[in-house]
């Protein structure tokens, strides 16, 4: 293989530095393509999404409408299979157990003055979900950016997922009718995140942008930042495993892989400190990419992005995932736990044998959208946090305003600010 890098390496540090910004070079040409997109839509508003869906998903909005009809998803639905229904209705159980305990809550109180502080929490009022529905249709993504909002209490959510030739996933539009969506577009790439952001004659301007995409949708959402809110610039999926020979290689071979089958940028990364069985896992990994149906995906995410460390001992494996700051680090070695507390950076963690990263993708109840790249040395996973404000709340009396008004006098002369210090001078006046 040929990334495999050794921990013991003198050159360890700068080949494995250079080898992970590999990954991320910015790209320009989408860059300016996604902006003239942007200010297209913004100008010309419906009939540029018509044109641009026309041109990428060869789908006639003028005929087929913007937005799914009820009648579409009423017949959609109905095809879908009773199991593919409970194992949704199931994992939308879970996820919204889950996301109920992140509710933070209101707080006031009154200090030794006897002023009152405090703060309470309000939902985001309108938040738009993006949702991949070309090359690979993701109803767990629906879930994953939804339940969070519905739980914050957002009430106006619009749904925006490609549909090329005009196909959409049945379990997506069921998911999303569970969660009580009721505008779904099918519109996807730069002109959905454009329309959802500065609004059309079809679509009303929504707060928050959330939910995964390609690279178009990733440069999108960049690239509106400011006029609304979003939750990451996310790049394409990680996941770092690191375990030892008590970790069959079949399975390590299969856990790495699936992450590579969700993208040709995917990375995938194993630790080990066995050599011997590292190379057992490449030949496992070899043999599986024969059979998988997107192997070509795979693949190219293997050769080019998957690599292999090699290291004397699991302190030094979570030294390496800290630098990686994975989006999904799998920790599958004996006393495995026991290093929890070394761990600075990582998305989520996976604990042991029988947690592979893709329960985590559909069913135990945390959130599968996860800061990538190494944002996770700063950010976190989607939460109801992404969809509420917390709002400051501060009711000064008297005598706490004649105790801390001078010092406010002070600070403000300070900076020069006249009318702060008069607004504060001039009510002292009238307590003397």
């Amino acid at each position: 293989m040929k990334n495999i890098f050794f921990y013991e390496d003198k050159n360890f540090s700068h080949l494995f530095t250079s080898f992970l910004k590999s990954r991320l070079q910015t790209n320009h040409e989408i860059m300016s393509v996604v902006e003239k997109v942007i200010e297209d839509v913004k100008i010309n508003k419906d009939e540029a999404v018509i044109r641009y869906t026309k041109k990428f998903d060869n789908i006639d909005l003028r005929r087929a409408g913007i937005c799914i009809q009820p009648n579409e998803i009423e017949e959609s639905i109905d095809k879908i299979n009773l199991l593919d229904r409970k194992a949704i209705d199931l994992s939308i159980g879970r996820i919204i157990d889950f996301h109920k305990k992140q509710m933070p809550k209101n707080l006031n109180w009154k200090d030794d003055l006897g002023i009152e502080l405090g703060w309470v929490w309000k939902p985001v009022d309108r938040v738009g979900v993006y949702v991949p529905g070309g090359k690979a249709s993701y109803p767990s993504s629906a879930i994953m950016n939804i339940v969070p909002a519905r739980v914050a209490g957002v009430d106006d959510i619009v749904l925006a997922s490609p549909t090329p030739d005009g196909a959409f996933n049945p379990l997506t539009i069921y998911a999303s009718k569970v969660m009580k969506i009721s505008k779904i577009m099918r519109v996807g790439g730069a002109q959905a995140v454009a329309a959802l952001a500065f609004g059309t004659e079809t679509i009303e301007k929504v707060n928050k942008i959330t939910g995964p995409g390609n690279q178009y949708v990733a440069e999108a959402k960049r690239q509106v930042f400011g006029p609304v809110g979003i939750d990451s610039v996310a790049g394409p999926s990680e996941v770092l495993l690191i375990s030892d020979k008590t970790m069959p290689e079949k399975l390590a071979a299969i856990d790495l892989l699936a992450q590579a089958e969700h993208d040709q940028n995917a990375q995938a990364i194993l630790i080990t400190n066995d050599r011997e069985y590292a190379l057992k896992v490449e030949n496992e990994i070899e043999n599986f990419l024969k059979k998988l149906k997107r192997k070509e995906v795979a693949q190219h995410s293997w050769k080019n992005f998957g690599a292999i460390v090699i290291v004397s001992d699991f302190k030094k494996a979570i030294e390496v995932s800290n630098l990686i700051a994975p989006e999904h680090l799998q920790m599958c070695f004996v006393d495995a736990e026991n290093y929890l507390s070394y761990i600075k950076n990582a998305g989520s963690i996976f604990l042991g044998f029988w947690s592979p990263e893709a329960m985590g993708d559909y069913i135990t109840g945390s959130n599968h959208v996860l800061p990538t790249n190494g944002t996770a040395k700063f950010s976190s996973s989607l939460s109801v946090f992404d969809f509420m404000k917390r709002v400051a709340i501060t009711k000064v009396n008297k005598a706490g305003f004649k105790k801390l008004g001078p010092a406010v006098v002070r600070l403000a002369n300070s900076e020069g600010l006249q009318a702060h210090a008069l607004s504060i001078s001039e009510r002292l006046k009238d307590l003397k």
